[in-house]
């Protein structure tokens, strides 16, 4: 039986971020939609038989504007990235018409989960395609709310896996100079509370917030904090004055089981700084129970949550 209570809209569900929050709404008594490519492969989650499916493609717009009918708020964490190399003007599509069709149906907020990035320097592809994506939402008419993370740590991100994995077999980590960029991770608990809590801003709000953790650390020294938590002997980091991105992304794929397409974006995306600008969110919503996490207390979360 369904819950009673508003209709959320949840598309890219079957993803990690989303079928995190699809659990975290039916908890706190949403209806729950979601649009999926193939209903059949819902049923790998044990939410499955709490939600309503609407099947068909994010870039057909009547199956959007099904999708949308009778909607309260919608989060678009669609994210094409794991198919091909040429999924920006994929994901341009599929959000100029996920607007369009959440702006027909009279839905109140649009959700997006976007990525930190600085204002003054060039954008990975990756970065800037999440850059515009979330710029279309917000000039869709809707009321909208782009929320921009770094990593986001939990178990099964892809983001925290490949860390995980480089760190626990490579004993030391040979990499570019992109290890000394600074990163602003966000505990999972923490990145979903935010998805949730923007869901009430008031109308007439509707802009970017940057979202993290507690603290900012270059890139080495997450390698460092993961291998303390974890109990592993202190790895040396080594960095090389090149390495290009798709050379890096092949050296990471050989550790962690992810698509070339995926870690050459992600990588790419390391070589600037990704760390909040502003905390202004903290003015309009409530801040997660005992505050948001340090990284050493995200991995250990993940960590558990492993067992």
């Amino acid at each position: 039986m369904l819950p009673e209570g508003r209709t959320a809209l949840v598309t890219g569900a079957t993803g990690y971020i989303g079928s995190h929050l699809v659990a975290r709404l039916l908890e706190q008594g949403w209806r729950v939609r979601v649009l999926t490519r193939d209903a059949a492969g819902l049923s790998a989650h044990s939410w499955s038989g709490d939600v309503e499916a609407v099947e068909g493609d994010a870039q057909d717009a009547e199956v959007l504007a099904r999708a949308a009918a009778g909607v309260d708020v919608a989060w678009f964490l669609i994210h094409s990235m794991t198919a091909t190399y040429e999924y920006a003007s994929r994901d341009r599509t599929i959000a100029t018409r996920f607007g369009e069709a959440c702006r027909g149906a009279g839905v109140s907020r649009i959700v997006y989960l976007g990525g930190l990035y600085p204002t003054d320097e060039a954008l990975s592809v990756h970065l800037e395609s999440r850059r515009e994506v979330g710029q279309i939402l917000l000039e869709s008419g809707v009321p909208t709310a782009v929320l921009q993370a770094g990593i986001v740590v939990g178990a099964g991100s892809v983001s925290y896996e490949m860390l995980r994995t480089a760190t626990e077999r490579m004993p030391v980590v040979v990499a570019p100079d992109w290890l000394d960029h600074r990163i602003q991770p966000i505990a999972l608990d923490d990145a979903l509370h935010y998805l949730v809590a923007v869901a009430d801003l008031p109308a007439d709000v509707s802009r970017a917030f940057d979202i993290g953790g507690a603290d900012s650390l270059r890139y080495r020294e997450l390698i460092g904090v993961y291998a303390e938590v974890a109990g592993l002997r202190p790895r040396p980091v080594l960095t090389v004055p090149v390495l290009l991105p798709r050379t890096t992304a092949l050296w990471a794929g050989i550790l962690a089981p992810v698509k070339t397409s995926l870690a050459s974006s992600l990588v790419a995306s390391l070589m600037v700084d990704m760390v909040c600008r502003e905390n202004d969110l903290d003015a309009l919503v409530p801040a997660p129970p005992g505050g948001v996490a340090t990284f050493r207390e995200a991995v250990e979360a993940a960590r558990a949550a492993r067992v």
